[in-house]
């Protein structure tokens, strides 16, 4: 099969860009470009510089995002399906949707897992990204906790899930044979960098997977963007945006809520506004017309998936994830989650649950 998405960024020509940018720019003509900066991590990102024969509104600069280059990294990715998911929230759903998000430019997929975006420079336009050493502070949550209920609210009907997009309404099962060898990895041989209550979720993950997924997906469903943590969040003029849809599923609302307040929030602001924050969900998605959900579910539900971000963070344990040189990001990471368990006593719900 002839691949006609770009695979790496020296793929990224005029010509290409040309072709990519006219969908939205109509008459835009591009004389060059220059890349000004590239890191590889999950996925390759790129930034770009591009010099204009004719712009016709579109950027000086872009930031670039496609599949890793490593083949073996690449087709594990691939089979995720995170990079066709990213790419089609983007070109479908994100117009649809108000909340602050990177104003895309070309979003395209192709089966096998091949995929690019072309997207807003946040850094171009002065928005803070996190690089782990802060996080969302109460006086911001308020305003991303509203973005989320929108949401939720809005795709929470079966016939408006039915009426997105197959792949965007679609409930995926959760492959655990990975996770749970790479836990129990990690239990042996990481004890030392977490707490005890950590390493309790882990090992009840590890034993009964299909038990606590269970527990998780009690609950009506909606759209969600399932991975709102501090590396996928940003702030722009007091207002928090969202990165990195690639997670993007159909789950109980409640995931979204605990895991921005676990994972995206400042551990000591977290602790100090959560019950407020979780009250003002509940009002504004009753404010929204969405379903009813009562303070008292809502509070169990968050402390029930505060014990996900175990899940989410174990791989900041083992290679590649745990490079030096996102050291400070992934050690604030962990950090986060042991503080959350401590916190919520999410292993004391879980006992009581199974």
């Amino acid at each position: 099969m002839t691949r006609s998405l770009p695979a790496d960024v020296d793929d990224l020509t005029p010509e290409w860009l040309f072709r990519a940018l006219a969908v939205r720019h109509p008459g835009v003509r591009v004389g060059g470009v220059e890349v000004l900066d590239r890191t590889e991590r999950t996925n390759l990102h790129a930034w770009l510089r591009l010099d204009y024969d004719v712009a016709a509104g579109a950027p000086e600069t872009l930031f670039c995002k496609l599949p890793p280059t490593n083949p073996e990294h690449r087709a594990r990715i691939g089979a995720t399906g995170m990079g066709t998911r990213e790419a089609w929230f983007y070109r479908d759903l994100a117009p649809r949707l108000s909340m602050r998000m990177p104003e895309v430019h070309y979003a395209e997929a192709e089966s096998g897992g091949d995929f690019v975006l072309l997207l807003e420079d946040l850094s171009a336009r002065g928005c803070a990204v996190s690089d782990g050493t802060w996080a969302i502070s109460g006086d911001l949550a308020a305003g991303a906790i509203e973005d989320l209920a929108e949401l939720h609210v809005r795709f929470e009907d079966a016939e408006k899930l039915a009426a997105i997009a197959p792949w965007a309404s679609e409930t995926r099962p959760r492959s655990t044979e990975f996770t749970v060898r790479t836990l129990r990895h990690v239990i042996e041989h990481h004890a030392d960098k977490v707490s005890a209550a950590y390493l309790e979720v882990a090992r009840r993950y590890a034993d009964d997977p299909e038990g606590v997924e269970a527990l998780w997906a009690r609950g009506p469903r909606t759209l969600i963007h399932a991975d709102a943590h501090i590396g996928n969040l940003f702030v722009d003029a007091g207002r928090v945006g969202f990165l990195d849809w690639g997670m993007l599923c159909v789950y109980p609302a409640m995931r979204d809520v605990s895991f921005f307040l676990t994972m995206g929030m400042d551990a000591l602001e977290r602790k100090r506004c959560e019950r407020d924050l979780v009250r003002h969900y509940v009002d504004t998605r009753r404010a929204l017309g969405g379903s009813p959900l009562s303070f008292d579910d809502a509070w169990t539900a968050h402390r029930l998936h505060a014990a996900y971000t175990v899940i989410a963070s174990f791989l900041t344990m083992v290679p590649p994830y745990d490079a030096e040189s996102r050291r400070v990001f992934t050690e604030a990471f962990r950090a986060r989650s042991i503080a959350s368990l401590d916190d919520l006593d999410s292993v004391g719900l879980l006992a009581s649950l199974s």
